[in-house]
């Protein structure tokens, strides 16, 4: 009957918008921190669908005081077991230092050091020539991967049974990798093979 399709399909959407207040967990208790990068599709790589994960995304896919924030609230209050980290080759915060794009603010009339971070809280500022290193530029996709994992397993407001892993996207692949792991340097390769020269 007509009438029974259409409540059911109410139910369902009123289970979707309530599923906070009924403490319904996403669908796979799952918290994504990725970079911010539009060439990185968070579903299509994970294979998840909308409605699966929490997704975080923030410049370079970094741990960062919001990126706790958010990560501690889903993994404390929100049934979440399991956080995995996506970043990625050719990421705009590879492409400067933060003394660079420091020294750039300052000449377009912005002083950084003089700018609340969270405009909610005007408390929370930098010391003296700290945005250079609170911008967190980086130049090995490979490490800072590893070291986003190494954080969040560190943290104290991450409860310690919650799984933690990282992963590269390679946005000229369209394929994720582990950190440190290039499959296609140790395909067809003497090297690969044991074959000395």
């Amino acid at each position: 009957m007509l009438h029974q399709q259409i409540e059911l399909e109410l139910a369902e959407r009123e289970a979707w918008a309530l599923r906070r207040q009924r403490g319904i967990p996403n669908n796979r208790r799952l918290f994504v921190l990725a970079c911010m990068d539009e060439r990185i599709p968070v579903n299509q790589a994970l294979g998840i669908r909308d409605g699966d994960a929490h997704v975080f995304r923030n410049a370079g896919g970094l741990v960062t005081d919001d990126a706790i924030r958010s990560a501690m609230l889903t993994t404390q209050f929100f049934g979440t077991k399991e956080i995995i980290v996506i970043n990625h080759t050719e990421c705009g915060m590879m492409t400067a230092s933060g003394e660079f794009l420091t020294a750039a603010l300052r000449e377009k009339g912005i002083d950084p050091e003089q700018v609340a971070l969270d405009p909610a809280v005007r408390e929370l500022t930098l010391p003296p020539d700290a945005f250079s290193k609170w911008i967190r530029m980086f130049d090995d996709v490979d490490e800072t991967c590893a070291r986003q994992v190494q954080l969040l397993r560190e943290c104290p407001l991450i409860p310690d049974d919650v799984s933690i892993h990282g992963y590269v996207w390679e946005v000229e692949r369209m394929a994720l990798r582990r950190p440190h792991f290039r499959l296609s340097e140790r395909v067809n390769s003497a090297k690969a093979m044991g074959v000395k020269g």
